[in-house]
């Protein structure tokens, strides 16, 4: 069965404190290529990359945990979650012009169609939201 015959599709993996984000971006970049979005929105995969960075890098090293990474696309919004083992819900803080961190949450929101955030057992998920490149969506729509 084809993909544009699904409703949705997801992939989920497991990143532990050992792995480097180069794993997880190249993880998230071949999950892309199958919906096409790196041939019709490279704008789109860049962001949704950068997104999985900052994301996955705030379990590892605020969280101090391993990274749960799920994408979902339900044909109107790719999904971007990671949950960690920490319950503490992020949260925006204004850079510091002298600090090195600090700016991810900014990024994401700058990043992403919408962002939130969920306690849940055993620690929390973030969830990014990126609508479809208008190309894919237009391809979507021929193909139901």
């Amino acid at each position: 069965m084809s993909q544009a015959r699904l409703r949705a599709v997801g992939w989920a993996r497991s990143l532990p404190l050992s792995c480097d984000t180069k794993t997880a971006r190249d993880w998230a970049r071949e999950r892309l290529r199958s919906l096409d979005w790196t041939a019709d929105a490279p704008q789109t995969v860049e962001a949704v990359l950068l997104t999985v960075s900052e994301l996955v890098t705030n379990a590892h090293f605020h969280a101090h945990s391993s990274a749960q990474l799920v994408l979902t696309w339900d044909r109107r919004c790719l999904h971007v979650a990671v949950h960690d083992s920490s319950p503490q819900l992020p949260r925006r803080r204004p850079p510091d012009e002298d600090s090195t961190g600090g700016r991810g949450l900014v990024l994401v929101d700058a990043l992403a169609d919408s962002w939130e955030a969920h306690a849940c057992p055993y620690g929390k998920t973030v969830v990014a939201c990126f609508r479809p490149p208008a190309a894919a969506s237009v391809r979507e729509k021929r193909a139901s």
